[in-house]
C-alpha cells in the first residue's frame, strides 16, 4: 500500500476521533443560554450546577426550600455547567433535563436527576442509577416515560443539536463568569459562597432584599419569569 494511502487513513481517523470525542460540544454561537426559572422577585438568585457532582446533589433539597421560602421575593434560576473532564454523564444528564424541559418537564426531571444523585453517593455508589450507567439514555428515557412524557419525542430532542446548543449556550454564560466549580451561585449577579443551610442562604438573600428594599425607596418590585 502506498504512502498517500496510509496518509489518507490517518486523516480519516482523526476525523473520526474529532467527531467523538467533541460530539456533544457542537454549538451554535447565536445560542442563548437557558431560562428555567422561579418564582417572581426583584433579587435574582443563579445557580451553575452539574447532575453528576455529588455536592450540587447535597445542595438541591436546599436549593429548593430557598426557593419555595422566597418564591415572591427572588428569582431563582438553575443553569448547565456539566464538568465532563470528572464526570463522564454529567453533559448526558444535562441533555435529559433540557429535553424533558422543552416538553415542559423541567424540574420534574431535575429533581429525579438529583434524587437519584444523592441515592448513588450515600450509598458509596452501590445502588445502581443513572450515574453509574454505561449507557444512561436507557435510565432516561425511563424517567421521562414516569413523567408521561413521549419517550420518542423524549429520545429526538435528547439526540438534538438544538439540546447541544442550551447546554453549550449555559456553559459559555459560567466561563464567561469564570464558574470552575459546582455548585457555583451568583446572588444579583455576584458571586456568592454560601454554606449548605437555609439559614446561610437566608442571611444573604435577606441582605439583599433589604438592599434592594432600601435603593427603591421602600417598594420592591417583581418582575415576572
Amino acid at each position: 500500500m502506498t504512502k498517500q494511502f496510509w496518509i489518507i487513513v490517518i486523516v480519516i481517523l482523526g476525523v473520526f476521533i474529532g467527531i467523538v470525542t467533541f460530539g456533544n460540544k457542537t454549538s451554535n454561537k447565536d445560542a442563548k443560554p437557558t431560562n428555567h426559572v422561579e418564582g417572581q422577585g426583584s433579587v435574582s438568585l443563579v445557580e451553575y450546577g452539574d447532575y453528576q457532582c455529588p455536592y450540587c446533589g447535597q445542595y438541591a433539597s436546599t436549593v429548593t426550600e430557598v426557593a419555595k421560602k422566597y418564591s415572591t421575593q427572588i428569582t431563582f434560576q438553575f443553569r448547565n455547567f456539566p464538568l465532563t473532564s470528572i464526570h463522564q454523564n454529567s453533559f448526558a444528564a444535562a441533555r435529559a433535563a433540557e429535553a424533558a424541559g422543552l416538553m415542559g418537564k423541567f424540574w420534574e426531571m431535575n429533581d429525579i436527576l438529583y434524587q437519584q444523585n444523592v441515592i448513588y453517593y450515600s450509598s458509596n455508589q452501590s445502588t445502581p442509577t443513572w450515574i453509574g450507567a454505561k449507557n444512561p439514555e436507557s435510565v432516561f428515557v425511563s424517567y421521562a416515560k414516569s413523567l408521561g412524557l413521549d419517550t420518542n419525542k423524549f429520545q429526538e430532542l435528547y439526540a438534538s443539536d438544538q439540546v447541544n446548543n442550551l447546554i453549550n449556550a449555559d456553559e459559555n454564560a459560567g466561563n464567561n463568569l469564570k464558574v470552575d466549580s459546582t455548585p457555583s451561585f451568583f446572588l444579583n449577579g455576584k458571586k456568592i459562597q454560601v454554606n449548605n443551610t437555609l439559614q446561610d442562604f437566608s442571611k444573604l438573600i435577606d441582605a439583599a432584599l433589604a438592599n434592594t428594599k432600601s435603593t427603591t425607596g421602600g417598594a420592591i418590585t417583581q418582575t415576572k419569569k
